[in-house]
């Protein structure tokens, strides 16, 4: 009697416990749901910059886009930068309707590490290249620069994939 009367606790803080990841785990199951939409942020790299006549060119830029996103969905990864220009025009809230800002920021070339604020327009490739049209927001763009990142500013994107998304 002793025994069972001494499992008899254990046993149900077991039970208990049991239960409780499978509660949580269905609401944010639940929460996942409700939220089917996600702003992402975009980062693309690359080993030099030339900008010139309302152009910012990306030398030889990295073939994926990295994106992320912040709550209540938080997810991030990558995909090519060909599915994220083909992103572009999509839907009515899309960068073509409502081109984003971004931060280049440079390392190298004419001067130390330096952010430059751009809005950004019309990318296409030219080669492993990517260009864009801009107007600068704040910040000198130099002619050249080497190794770059350019964040850009968030897109909101139905999940739940963003080489398959639609943009709302």
């Amino acid at each position: 009697m002793n025994l069972t009367a001494a499992l008899l606790p254990i046993a149900l803080i077991l039970t208990l416990a049991g239960c409780t990841p499978a509660t949580d785990a269905k609401r944010a199951s639940d929460e996942a749901d409700s939220s089917s939409v996600a702003s992402y942020l975009f980062v693309q790299n690359a080993q030099g910059v030339e900008s010139g006549a309302g152009t910012l060119t990306l030398k030889l830029v990295s073939p994926t886009t990295i994106y992320f996103t912040d709550r209540p969905v938080r997810t991030a990864g990558h995909s090519s930068t060909t599915d994220f220009l083909r992103l572009w025009g999509q839907g009515d809230d899309s960068f073509d309707a409502d081109p984003p800002n971004a931060t280049l920021s440079m390392i190298g070339g004419e001067r130390e590490i330096e952010d430059v604020v751009v809005t950004l327009s019309n990318p296409r490739f030219e080669g492993p290249d990517l260009i864009y049209d801009i107007r600068t927001v704040e910040g000198t763009l130099p002619k050249t620069g080497g190794a770059a990142a350019l964040f850009i500013d968030p897109v909101v994107v139905r999940r739940p994939v963003l080489g398959r998304a639609v943009i709302r």
